[in-house]
């Protein structure tokens, strides 16, 4: 296993401290539901990213992050009868190093009440003026007496390759894809589903309105989710952290979560909203920020696959890409702090969506949250080349490799842009796609002055931060508005974005020595990811973007030794096929379809034996 993403520089103190970045509702006010199904029961709406947002231990989760205000995050339970706060720590202040780990194990213990853990995530957690949530063990103690530890350790060699599953003849199924984030998000699940429509299969995408053309464009069936995507990034990007920043951002995530969550189910069942045809679900394959995926397959009663960009299944390798953990023996647990605390600002929504809608008892327990079960199958999309897969991964989860769509072929570059490259050396390209930027004119300054500096020619993708506005043109700048990656990035020396998994992986592929730029989420783990694969500098968060840090990140880049790293690392990804690796994941995992029942033989007036002996 490469280094873990964080270098333990904890010295020699007695607790290691996680920040688990996540995101409540501030006030809470729990009560009967108001007439016409919305909500009173304000908790915090706990999310991952926008381009992957945080969700449940079973992968519901999260890829981007947001600021935080000042009031504590009270939670209440149903009777009032107890009031439990996650308070903010104040300056200076420093909690008692009393947490002991059989108390911290009883986060898992399935017979400990909701409202014991409350309390006991209470004493662990602390929510931080930042926005992030820290987190104490004993330093002294061993992951295993968390009982959280390594678990068990597979051999891989029983473990099947997937280069060695033979997908077996599986008669045709309708699939639905539950897919909520970016487009980054959008783009692999668009390959995997034509992928599978080559072996025979119906699918339909449901994702958010925003990506209709872009899905049907590529030949597969459209629905629409709810939820904005440029909504759900403005937010996450503006408060820094999962918190909201005042009373009037409380509502804005919440509102989109449960607009998912309410659309999942038609998406599953409902015809086609523009040719009207009928619809019935086979098998479902989502990715964590769907929230309710779980459920509806439960109410259902067909089979779920879960694929990510990012690890959403404990392990003791490294920590939960939204937790900050110094310690390996917070490791895995900071994959339960992150699902518990999750799990408390959505778990109204969710039992009101499994009592009204999906016709399902409600669920009440705090650890495994979202009906999570230990048997659904996890596919996680990455190179293995990048992030192996680690030892305690069981046979149900799976490291399929990248999944690329080809947009390249058919592409066809402004000439302008053509004559551009032709004039001069490869140029460094930067750019944080969908992601909005705070200050979009100081932020072009420091790119301009930093490419000015170093003698390097530039691509700026404007993207929906508003990124390139110039006040004269320069010639070593071209500005460009959108371009596929895979065309893009072979044309570049070196590329400077925010760490989202596919535009990670694009950059890797074209050999491009990678600066990312992390802003939320499971950014910083690819970012570190990167620099532990001495592909890139470590990762330059967004609030601490300067001249001077981008200056020394592009001399890192241009070092001859991190391209050999860089060309080294595509060529191990070269014979990857992470389409084919995620379809025969799916195929692998799936249940026995269940024969039809053979029609009663004919009568038949011979004589017979078996009918003799009472055989028949």
């Amino acid at each position: 296993m490469a280094e873990s993403p964080r270098k333990n520089n904890h010295g020699g103190s007695s607790a290691c401290s996680g920040e688990v970045q996540v995101e409540f509702e501030r006030e809470v006010t729990i009560g009967s539901s108001s007439s016409g199904g919305e909500l009173n029961n304000k908790e915090a709406v706990g999310s991952g990213s926008i381009s992957n947002y945080g969700c449940n231990s079973s992968g519901t989760a999260g890829n981007d992050l947001p600021k935080v205000n000042n009031s504590p995050v009270e939670i209440f339970n149903s009777d009032k009868s107890s009031q439990i706060k996650l308070e903010k720590s104040k300056t200076e202040r420093h909690r008692p190093n009393n947490i002991l780990a059989e108390e911290a194990v009883q986060i898992f213990d399935a017979k400990i009440s909701v409202q014991q853990k409350l309390k006991l995530l209470n004493r662990i957690a602390t929510v931080k003026d930042d926005g992030t949530v820290e987190f104490e063990v004993p330093g002294d103690v061993e992951s295993q007496a968390l009982g959280v530890g390594s678990g068990n350790v597979y051999n891989e060699a029983g473990d099947e390759p997937l280069d060695s599953t033979e997908l077996q003849y599986i008669p045709p199924l309708q699939i639905v894809m539950l897919i909520v984030g970016t487009r980054g998000d959008v783009q692999p699940f668009i390959a995997i589903g034509k992928r599978l429509q080559d072996y025979g299969h119906r699918v339909r995408l449901a994702t958010h309105s925003n990506f209709k053309e872009f899905v049907l464009t590529a030949g597969l069936e459209f629905y629409p989710l709810g939820g904005d995507p440029k909504v759900l990034a403005g937010y996450m990007v503006k408060n820094k952290g999962f918190l909201p920043s005042g009373p009037s951002e409380i509502p804005i995530q919440r509102n989109q979560i449960k607009e998912i969550i309410y659309s999942l189910l038609p998406a599953c069942k409902d015809p086609d909203v523009d040719s009207g045809i009928p619809f019935k679900v086979d098998a479902i394959i989502a990715n964590p920020p769907a929230y309710g995926h779980t459920h509806v397959a439960e109410a259902l009663k067909v089979p779920l696959h879960i694929f990510f960009t990012m690890p959403w299944t404990p392990t003791s390798e490294f920590p939960h890409p939204l937790s900050r953990v110094k310690q390996p023996a917070g490791y895995r647990l900071s994959y339960q702090i992150v699902d518990s605390l999750i799990w408390l600002g959505i778990r109204d929504m969710i039992n009101d969506v499994r009592k009204k809608r999906l016709k399902l008892r409600p669920v009440t327990y705090l650890s495994g949250s979202q009906g999570y079960e230990s048997d659904v199958p996890h596919g996680y999309i990455w190179s293995p080349h990048l992030v192996p897969k680690p030892k305690d991964w069981g046979p149900k989860v799976d490291v399929v490799g990248f999944c690329f769509l080809d947009l390249a072929s058919n592409y066809e570059p402004p000439q302008s842009l053509v004559d551009w490259l032709k004039a001069g050396t490869k140029p460094i390209y930067i750019g944080f796609g969908s992601l909005p930027v705070q200050d979009p004119e100081k932020m072009t300054q420091i790119i301009v002055q930093a490419l000015e500096m170093t003698g390097q020619r530039g691509i700026i993708n404007k993207g929906w931060g508003g990124l390139g506005n110039l006040k004269e043109p320069r010639d070593f700048i071209y500005l460009l508005d959108n371009c596929p990656h895979d065309w893009l990035f072979l044309q570049c020396s070196a590329v400077v974005h925010h760490g989202g998994a596919g535009t990670t992986a694009a950059g890797l592929k074209a050999a491009c020595p990678t600066t990312i730029v992390p802003f939320f989420g499971d950014q910083p783990f690819w970012g570190e990811r990167v620099h532990a694969r001495g592909v890139g500098p470590a990762p330059i968060p967004v609030d601490e973007f300067s001249l001077i840090k981008l200056v020394d990140a592009i001399k890192f880049m241009l070092d001859p030794k991190v391209k050999e790293c860089a060309v080294e690392l595509a060529k191990a990804m070269e014979n990857e096929d992470g389409v084919e690796g995620a379809v025969k994941a799916f195929f692998k995992h799936l249940p026995c379809r269940k024969p039809e029942p053979e029609p009663a033989p004919m009568p038949s007036s011979l004589f017979s034996i078996s009918r003799c002996f009472g055989c028949s």
